[in-house]
């Protein structure tokens, strides 16, 4: 057996240990775990290295070092995984670097997003540059195609080959050659690294007069900070909307620290229960001091795990109105491992409960993984099932599958004219030809001589579209064309504006901020009433709410 093949192993070997560990944390405290037990793991680890053997002596083709790595890694190991819950999760060494980069919020490079694209031989495009970063004040342009690095050609490399070479210590040079749409010659970009900030935050401003509005991509180590911020910086707010689609969760840390800077201090916020540790109890310490503001939380069906915390701890303090889709109901816990050979294992710990006990996890039981993470026949029908609850003023809200909203808002539905431009990146292509043949200015709006432009563009691209096309979604096509135009021409942030002002989801939301405000004003009733019912109970202790 090769050294690679045993370190593997050795890997699947910690991985039984760590689970064993996990599972009998309880047992070792009242006592030795049983001989039995013992006995079954030493058995399961001599048929899984038996099994192994077997293979790698006597398959039919040899089984080289990326193949064992595909074996253990891609194989033996998830597969083990599969049969406990549909999140807990093995990571392999480039995964697991990845993911702690994630959680950082930062990491060191030249700053700019990419995408790969299969047309004509792998491709590498630039999507955006970070602003404030090397990439954008070099001047960078989403739609630039990536061609060499260093002078060696990149056409054929995959987007992970491509972010490898672009990656490297601060202060360091790379240099990247880019073909523009529209220049006659490639455009030679000396770059030096530095550290590129990652924020979970990607778009904030005043979406109406005294009205903020935060879309908060996921949870990583800075969340907390940037939301205090983010509310800090729009001054006297007489609202807010915090936009939680598509966010998939994160480090529990900071969803707690995001609630404490939302409710009054003392009030809960999330609970976790688990076999093999002691339940614990999160609750805001420090509090928001006062300092309250009407709040529309916006979710949808793939906003999950820490955004389901925040939005159920909202919800059930009635601090803040729950708008939008059922939550994709993700209510486990995963603590994750160290492991060998840089690798990680998370592994499910917990089961997390909302301020009114609510269990948010939608039932997994006999589906198959594709199907749970695509919600196909996972979601309750209705509520006659589902756990009561009630928040701190007494409304009725439901746990065990997701967080239900307290008003519902519908995604736009698209058509298949709609779906294919997007599949295709036509406005993402577009938009560079645009911009090399036009002079953009900040009052920039797409008229009916860039529609004509678009839709011979669609023609030249063997698109088919009709008139009644066009004109079924003439708001979103314009959205979509003047996004990228001005994100080329004043950068990524310019151009997320630009959709967030058009997206129906949100201008919906904000309708909702006068039953925001009267949810908080009862939500100050019932602390009021709370604390008056506490300082009674405690003659001459001054409490206030």
């Amino acid at each position: 057996m090769t050294a690679r093949a045993r370190r593997a192993l050795f890997a699947v070997a910690l991985f039984f240990i760590v689970c064993a560990v996990a599972g009998t944390v309880v047992e070792r405290r009242v006592g030795a775990q049983s001989a039995q037990d013992e006995s079954q793991l030493r058995d399961s680890l001599r048929s899984f290295t038996d099994v192994y053997a077997l293979v790698e002596q006597n398959y039919a083709d040899p089984i080289t070092s990326d193949k064992a790595d595909d074996i253990i890694y891609d194989g033996a190991i998830p597969g083990m995984l599969q049969v406990l819950d549909p999140h807990s999760h093995f990571y392999d060494p480039k995964a697991y670097a990845a993911m702690r980069e994630n959680q950082s919020g930062h990491y060191y490079g030249v700053g700019m997003v990419i995408q790969q694209q299969n047309d004509n031989g792998t491709k590498v495009y630039v999507v955006t540059p970070y602003e404030d970063t090397p990439s954008f004040r070099a001047g960078i342009h989403p739609g630039d195609l990536i061609t060499a690095i260093d002078g060696k050609s990149a056409i054929g490399w995959t987007s992970d080959q491509v972010a490898k070479a672009l990656k490297g210590p601060k202060g360091t040079h790379v240099q990247v050659t880019m073909v523009r749409y529209g220049q006659p010659k490639p455009l030679v970009f000396d770059l030096i690294r530095d550290e590129i900030p990652h924020p979970s935050i990607d778009l904030k401003f005043e979406i109406r007069p005294g009205i903020g509005y935060i879309h908060l991509t996921q949870f990583m180590e800075t969340t907390s900070q940037e939301m205090e911020d983010a509310i800090n910086g729009f001054g006297n707010l007489k609202g807010l909307v915090i936009d939680l689609r598509e966010n998939p969760g994160g480090l529990l840390s900071q969803a707690v620290d995001v609630c404490d800077h939302l409710l009054a201090k003392g009030q809960t916020i999330v609970s976790q229960r688990g076999r093999a540790y002691p339940d614990q109890n999160y609750t805001a310490i420090h509090g928001n001091g006062g300092k309250t503001f009407p709040i529309v939380v916006l979710v949808n069906r793939d906003t999950a795990s820490a955004a389901e915390i925040v939005s159920g701890a909202l919800q059930d303090h009635d601090r803040a109105l729950i708008v939008g889709e059922t939550t994709f109901g993700k209510g486990l816990v995963q603590t994750v491992y160290n492991l060998s050979e840089n690798s990680g294992l998370a592994l499910t710990t917990y089961h997390y409960y909302t301020p009114s006990g609510r269990l948010i996890q939608r039932n997994y039981e006999g589906v198959s993984i594709y199907d749970y993470y695509n919600h196909a026949g996972t979601r309750p029908s209705d509520n006659a099932n589902r756990e009561v609850k009630l928040t701190d003023s007494g409304r009725t809200v439901y746990g065990g599958g997701g967080i239900t909203p307290d008003e519902k808002i519908e995604p736009p539905a698209t058509s298949r004219f709609q779906d294919e431009l997007t599949y295709k990146d036509v406005f993402f292509h577009f938009a560079p030809v645009y911009v090399a043949n036009h002079a953009v200015d900040k009052n920039f709006q797409v008229d009916d001589t860039v529609l004509s432009e678009f839709k011979k563009y669609l023609t030249s691209q063997d698109v088919d579209w009709t008139d009644a096309d066009v004109e079924g979604c003439m708001d979103w096509l314009k959205a979509r064309i003047k996004q990228d135009i001005v994100t080329i021409q004043f950068g990524q942030l310019a151009g997320l504006r630009v959709l967030a002002d058009w997206d129906p989801m949100i201008q919906k939301a904000l309708t909702f901020m006068p039953e925001a405000q009267a949810l908080e004003d009862n939500a100050h009733k019932v602390l009021a009433e709370k604390a008056q019912a506490r300082a009674a109970g405690n003659p001459g202790v001054a409490v206030q709410p």
